[in-house]
């Protein structure tokens, strides 16, 4: 059994050490929100927090995150008010929506690090994959999203 903590949670799993922790959110625990992609870390599509850090977790061990906090799309806020996610919802930003879980966790990692990101910090945090094309309309969410933390704090 391991323990996890995740979205503030307490959770005991009994699956192998080696499964990837995306396989023990989705399939054991049920938490859905975040997606596979790849399968090799490199999309983003299972983009997640790590001790607030954007983290791929398809490729991650679950033993190796024993101890830590996670936060999964899910946890990110209740009921839709995290300033990330109302700027994607301000700004219609999905088309397809696959991989926006993972881009929203990895935007607002991006803000917690820096709450006023220029373009150049945006591209160089946001390296998700998006088949759809929405950069620019991610790149305006992100600077809106920032612009609803700075009227909050």
């Amino acid at each position: 059994m391991l323990n996890l903590k995740i979205n503030q949670q307490e959770y005991q799993v009994d699956v192998e050490p080696e499964t990837p922790l995306l396989w023990v959110l989705r399939d054991t625990l049920k938490l859905t929100g975040t997606k596979f992609g790849c399968g090799k870390g490199q999309c983003g599509a299972c983009t997640i927090h790590l001790n607030g850090v954007a983290t791929r977790c398809c490729i991650l061990p679950v033993a190796g995150v024993v101890g830590t906090e996670i936060t999964t799309i899910e946890g990110l806020s209740k009921d839709d008010t995290h300033p990330v996610q109302q700027a994607w919802i301000e700004n219609d930003i999905p088309q397809c929506g696959y991989c926006q879980s993972g881009q929203i966790m990895t935007a607002a990692s991006l803000l917690q690090r820096k709450p006023n990101p220029t373009d150049e910090d945006i591209n160089l945090s946001m390296i998700n994959i998006c088949r759809c094309g929405t950069h620019s309309k991610i790149r305006k969410g992100i600077h809106h999203a920032a612009k609803i933390m700075a009227q909050k704090s």
